[in-house]
């Protein structure tokens, strides 16, 4: 998918009717994604540029700031280029402006869309551990199993704690390990012992089940939904608040 440059609103040429046709374009092509029922990374995306044109809107001194130059003036002997500021610019700023406000608009409606499938999936999402919990859950594997039936894919995780703005957050990496075919025989607790048994240097990981009768995109839905969800499932565990 073809992106928006963190500064497209004010990039070239500034004409509202130019820039409605760019987001129009961009969230056309976004909700293309969101029928299919693929989220990511389009809705981290389009969020990010609808926070972005808030923060532009709300600090104007930064807005100045990133505001594109117009040449005013060429020192022909140094070969440097003089430039004057739009921001002075009141036609310009006005012009931006309404730029700004139609695009937030557009954009929530889309956003909206796209967060409503999100919470649709997260409602149907149910996690429970396999076998018992270990005091230590910040690494371990989850089994991802949807509506298709098919198999079960298994992924091995570690939680961390990372800050940012003086606040911390909780975040997850992730690695795809392999599939079982779902059948009798591979069931949790024998995909488990054999995880263990194939990768010794885990001995007694945290294992969780993920599953959902959606059949959806993997990598595009399901399995970022399922990531966030686990966090918050090992977060509220007893305990746990303090994964390092």
């Amino acid at each position: 998918m073809k992106k928006l440059s963190e500064t497209w609103f004010a990039d070239g040429y500034i004409d509202f009717e130019l820039k409605q046709y760019t987001i129009l374009a961009y969230l056309q092509e976004v909700n293309k994604y969101f029928d299919e029922h693929k989220l990511y990374p389009q809705l981290a995306d389009l969020i990010f540029h609808y926070n972005n044109l808030l923060h532009f809107r709300a600090n104007k001194e930064y807005l100045k700031q990133q505001f594109p130059k117009r040449l005013s003036a060429i020192d022909m002997q140094k070969l440097t280029m003089l430039y004057e500021s739009i921001v002075e610019d009141d036609e310009l700023m006005q012009e931006l402006s309404e730029i700004i406000s139609y695009a937030l608009g557009q954009m929530k409606g889309t956003i909206e869309g796209g967060t409503a499938l999100y919470e649709y999936v997260e409602e149907r999402i149910e996690i429970s551990p396999v076998g018992l919990v270990p005091l230590q859950c910040e690494e371990g594997y989850f089994f991802l199993k949807d509506g298709s039936f098919s198999d079960t894919k298994v992924y091995q995780y570690r939680l961390s704690i990372f800050e940012k703005h003086s606040e911390k957050y909780r975040s997850i990496r992730t690695e795809y390990v392999d599939s079982w075919q779902r059948n009798f025989v591979n069931t949790s607790e024998n995909i488990k012992a054999e995880l263990i048994r194939n990768r010794s240097y885990m001995p007694n990981p945290a294992v969780y089940n993920i599953e959902t009768s959606l059949a959806l995109p993997v990598n595009e839905t399901l399995l970022p939904i399922a990531k966030r969800s686990l966090v918050k499932f090992i977060t509220d565990l007893p305990g746990n608040h303090n994964i390092a």
